[in-house]
């Protein structure tokens, strides 16, 4: 949804973004200081207001999705419950995902799966209809105290909403879908409502965020701060969709014409076929449902059954990164690094956002991954980053090299070490953590 230039929402914001058409806040007062609310109080955050939204309905709206999802069977879903979704081609690699929200009456609601899903409704053949929605604002809670701000936000106890659940409550007056799930790995939030109730339930969420020590979380702090170290891969960051030149021709031209461009960077960045993963390459195969029919399960199998690849997290040597970053102040005689001082590999909020990747090697310079999604872990204090990696060399402690460069710079061999995967799994780990823990309202 779009704001209005005088929202609330961009009080204390000093820059702004246009994406897809959304314009958002940037930035509010520094990476470190947004991020890590998330691990001490909340932040409270808009940037899903840019998601492509689409409500999948008619009568054959369940076989469809059963037909292009890889997940369990959609007929089954209750109104309040949702899915983290995922679509194939015939070769197994990804095309979309995101979340499916069923509302009731035979309507799916889609995030993130837009616009390919919609290629399909105009070419599967079934009843079925993609309808575009713009009708919803799209806020996240997240962090520690994201529960007990929501629940005196509401003046509703919300215990009871276990991790990817949702259900209706008021404020201000106003309905609002309280969704647990976020993205920084801890205990989170997402927030649903009608458009036109965004300015009043905004108001009441920072009111209450900034009551108990929150901060505002801006576009760039989000996408780039929170999924490498909560272990979510993330389209366009750490793997890229495999659309452009599908096995699938009409996808291929559709997606030419309608989805947004792909530009990549870093040593990898000659063999964009390095960039496309299968589920089961980034530790999503347990969604693969192998029960009924769909696009690429032959593949899917396949993949399952070779295990080729494990997602693990990288930290990356703190000297090795020192000297990149000192190599610009050696004097005209020394041809600097690829620039790494930035805290994530977002080029500075630009868009289109280019999807950088690098080779890992192993001592004998077998390329055994890709590290993709690099950033400052400020929490832990640590560079680090994703990579899908050969199976044979994920073992936790071992280290390997990075090749950190682009064709226009030196490549410089950068050292890392395999870590824990998800990198933050620490008490308010979202999936696992007990709300029992904190105390009911007592309104």
């Amino acid at each position: 949804m779009n704001f209005k230039s005088d929202s609330l929402l961009f009080k204390g914001a000093y820059a702004t973004i246009n994406m897809f058409g959304t314009v958002l806040p940037l930035e509010y007062t520094g990476a470190r200081d947004e991020y890590l609310a998330c691990r001490s109080t909340a932040w409270l955050g808009s940037a899903l207001n840019c998601s492509p939204v689409m409500d999948i309905s008619g009568p054959d709206a369940a076989k469809f999705l059963n037909r292009y999802c890889v997940n369990r069977d959609f007929s089954l879903m209750e109104p309040g419950q949702s899915k983290h979704a995922v679509m194939c081609n015939a070769d197994g690699n990804m095309i979309a995902d995101g979340v499916i929200m069923y509302k009731g009456e035979n309507v799916w609601r889609t995030y993130w799966l837009a616009p390919v899903i919609f290629y399909y409704t105009l070419s599967c053949g079934m009843d079925v209809k993609g309808e575009w929605k713009n009708d919803e604002y799209f806020f996240q809670l997240d962090g520690p105290k994201s529960l007990e701000i929501l629940e005196e936000a509401t003046q509703t106890d919300l215990h009871d909403i276990k991790f990817a659940k949702n259900r209706t409550v008021k404020i201000n007056g106003t309905d609002m879908v309280v969704h647990r799930l976020g993205m920084s790995g801890g205990l989170a939030y997402e927030l649903h409502g009608n458009a036109e109730d965004a300015e009043t339930a905004y108001a009441k969420l920072r009111e209450v965020t900034e009551k108990y020590g929150g901060k505002m979380q801006g576009f760039r702090n989000y996408t780039y701060l929170n999924h490498t170290p909560a272990g979510y891969p993330n389209q366009f960051q750490h793997f890229c969709y495999d659309v452009y030149n599908s096995c699938d021709p009409g996808l291929a031209a559709f997606a030419k014409e309608n989805c947004p461009p792909q530009f990549f960077a870093g040593s990898a960045q000659e063999d964009q076929n390095a960039l496309h993963v299968t589920p089961y390459d980034i530790g999503w195969g347990y969604l693969v449902n192998m029960n009924h029919d769909f696009v690429g399960k032959e593949a899917l199998a396949a993949a399952k059954a070779a295990k080729a690849k494990k997602m693990v997290t990288l930290e990356w040597n703190a000297d090795d990164v020192a000297d990149v970053f000192a190599s610009q102040f050696r004097g005209r005689e020394v041809t600097p690094y690829d620039p790494i001082e930035a805290y994530h590999d977002g080029y500075n909020g630009s868009s289109p956002m280019p999807t950088r990747g690098d080779w890992v090697v192993a001592d004998d310079g077998t390329k055994i991954g890709v590290a993709c999604g690099r950033t400052y872990a400020f929490h832990e204090q640590h560079m680090i980053s994703l990579c899908s990696m050969k199976t044979e060399y994920a073992v936790e402690g071992k280290e390997y090299r990075v090749l950190w460069g682009r064709p226009e710079y030196p490549v410089k061999e950068i050292r890392v070490k395999v870590a824990q995967f998800p990198y933050y799994n620490e008490e308010y780990r979202n999936e696992t953590f007990d709300t029992e823990k904190i105390p009911h309202p007592n309104f």
